[in-house]
């Protein structure tokens, strides 16, 4: 942005109604922008879930005597049998540890949260804020900026709901957390139990890879070949993490239903199906 004077009048006042356009739209952009920042970089509330979760890992624990009861006598009728004396001994060891997590699941996840949160901030914050604002770089740029101004703001809602929808899965995913840990030291049902982990962790961590996606692309923008296609970079990031946010859901659900389907539950299930069948 050059200074106005006498002397350069005819570039000076084309240039400063440029970047009034362009303020006067990102005004309109901002408040999209900061719904999408907070989306990406706030930890979760769960808090209003607790009683619920509570209620959760009560009904839990009803598990946990007979669990217990189970391990000890499969201890004592082992005898000699040092493979089976070995089994017993992991029951045990497995039970302790799912009272010690499940009992401790709220506070886990809420510190899962938060590391979550902090390391997309630090990515956040690497990022040029005017890299998602409208500006007048140069005639190319701006043009570009104006043509495809509706298809971005198309993409940042698009962004939002889909933020959104991760949200939702988030809050939700503190009440089915205890369940996945319970479930995850019961060696049978150890597949049902990584497949709610898979589902949960993924939704959990996928903004610091949006974040990481966004950064690259704030990037390119140093480039010289790239330099009058902000708007495409920005607009193609987005839709970008969205793509990245359906991908990762769908190959979490089928490397975990896959982990399913191979064990001896749901080979089990299969061949009962089979039967009927």
């Amino acid at each position: 942005m050059v200074d106005c004077g006498l002397t350069n009048l005819a570039v000076c006042l084309p240039e400063k109604f440029l970047s009034y356009i362009a303020q006067a739209l990102s005004l309109g952009i901002e408040p999209i922008l900061k719904i999408i920042h907070y989306l990406l970089t706030e930890p979760v509330n769960i808090n209003a879930l607790y009683p619920i979760w509570a209620i959760m890992v009560y009904v839990i624990s009803l598990f946990y005597g007979l669990f217990f009861l189970f391990s000890g006598v499969n201890f004592i009728i082992s005898g000699y049998d040092s493979a089976k004396r070995e089994n017993a001994k992991a029951w045990i060891r497995n039970v302790v540890l799912m009272v010690l997590f499940v009992q401790a699941s709220f506070l886990l996840y809420n510190l899962i949260l938060e590391i979550a949160s902090l390391l997309t901030t630090g990515v956040i914050e690497l990022i040029n804020p005017n890299f998602f604002l409208l500006t007048v770089d140069n005639i190319t740029n701006f043009g570009l900026q104006f043509l495809l101004l509706v298809p971005y703001l198309a993409t940042l809602v698009l962004t939002i709901l889909m933020l959104g929808l991760r949200y939702l899965v988030v809050v939700c995913g503190v009440l089915f957390f205890p369940l996945a840990l319970f479930l995850y030291f019961i060696p049978p049902l150890q597949s049902y139990g990584k497949l709610i982990l898979n589902i949960t962790l993924m939704a959990i961590f996928v903004t610091f890879l949006d974040a990481l996606l966004l950064l690259a692309a704030s990037q390119l923008v140093n480039v010289g070949i790239f330099a009058n296609y902000k708007i495409v970079l920005v607009t193609s990031a987005f839709l970008s993490t969205n793509v990245f946010m359906i991908v990762l859901l769908i190959f979490a659900i089928v490397k975990a239903v896959s982990g399913v389907l191979n064990s001896d539950v749901g080979r089990g299930v299969k061949m009962a199906v089979k039967y009927f069948v």
